[in-house]
């Protein structure tokens, strides 16, 4: 294993981390609310951010999201890279590639994703979504929350049977906002025999949703490294009957145990990642790093707001935005015991397999 970023990772990671350090203030995402940053957006595409990661893979887009995380930036980069442009580059068609791709890394193409679930042993998706229809390529069906939705072009649906389908939001029956822990936007689709595109064939799902936890791993990894980068700067400045906070052996022990668990994240997501971009077998390594960013991620950010003390308890604190994330990623990436499960069963059809 090798997670030293080659020099076009590093490049576009300093870039990622300029852009999101310089728009993506408290301020800014504040006037924001639940929606996306526009402006931050057009800045990542104009930069090329986003059609880099068809060269960077995934363990360059894993490095971005770390610094998304960092500042809780409100755009939809992680959701349109992962199933819009790294599941189009791997499992469309030639005509789709080469319809879709140029969209979706200038932003005006937007895909989300209703993928999210996990693996039951008979193999379907677990709340994958809706069933399609006997008219070929109809889809029926609810996907309760989808975020991005209200910025999407396409959704990224599975069927019943695990299949890929490429979905027009302006084609669906009806959405309407719904609300999430984290202050994203998100909606509630309705499909009724709604025109679906299909993307890839037999194993597309299984391998966009561990992209999926991967990369989301590598977005909580950054989420909890701003967290405690931000309860490190406030113990440090907050003096107690004469000394900082951070003098205090409690705080210096909650703070390592956070740092330990927000590193157990950031590696596993980097060797999830580097397996993939080498063509190795990663289904495992990515519900690894999906547990530790699950687990421990909550573990992290209620660590992060703690140590702020009182001021960790305004809801208007930016160490907040980072909590809310925290949970919310935690709950997109699968409870601890299901997820722990699934990798045992996985595990066990790996070695029958062998």
């Amino acid at each position: 294993m090798d997670f030293t970023p080659t020099e076009e990772q590093a490049a576009a990671r300093d870039l990622a981390a300029r852009i999101f350090g310089d728009l993506s203030t408290h301020e800014r995402l504040t006037a924001a609310g639940t929606g996306s940053d526009a402006e931050l957006w057009k800045e990542l595409c104009a930069a090329g951010l986003v059609a880099a990661v068809e060269d960077i893979g995934l363990l360059g887009l894993v490095l971005l999201l770390e610094e998304q995380g960092r500042t809780t930036a409100q755009v939809p980069f992680a959701a349109s890279c992962v199933y819009g442009l790294l599941a189009v580059s791997a499992h469309g068609s030639p005509e789709q590639r080469e319809r879709l791709l140029p969209g979706i890394a200038d932003g005006t193409v937007v895909v989300a994703g209703a993928i999210s679930g996990s693996r039951s042993r008979s193999g379907e998706a677990a709340g994958a979504g809706p069933a399609r229809e006997g008219a070929p390529g109809k889809l029926t069906g609810v996907v309760p929350a989808v975020p991005w939705l209200r910025d999407a072009t396409h959704v990224l649906v599975a069927d019943d049977l695990c299949r890929l389908w490429l979905v027009r939001t302006a084609e669906a029956a009806a959405s309407e906002p719904v609300e999430l822990t984290a202050p994203w936007s998100a909606g509630r689709l309705t499909l009724d025999g709604t025109p679906g595109e299909a993307l890839g064939a037999a194993g597309a799902y299984d391998d966009v949703l561990a992209t999926a936890r991967t990369a989301f791993a590598g977005l909580q990894a950054g989420v909890c490294a701003g967290s405690l980068a931000r309860a490190v700067e406030y113990t440090n400045a907050r003096e107690q009957f004469g000394r900082p906070l951070a003098a205090k052996q409690g705080v210096q022990l909650r703070a390592a145990d956070a740092h330990m668990d927000a590193e157990a994240i950031r590696v596993t997501a980097y060797e999830a990642a580097w397996r993939r971009d080498e063509g190795l077998r990663y289904a495992t390594h990515a519900l690894t790093a999906s547990w530790w960013a699950s687990e421990a991620g909550q573990r992290v950010v209620h660590t992060g707001q703690h140590l702020h003390g009182g001021a960790g308890a305004d809801l208007e604190h930016p160490v907040h935005r980072h909590f809310l994330w925290g949970r919310q990623l935690d709950a997109y990436l699968g409870c601890g015991g299901e997820v722990l499960q699934e990798l045992g069963e996985l595990i066990v059809d790996e070695e029958v397999e062998t």
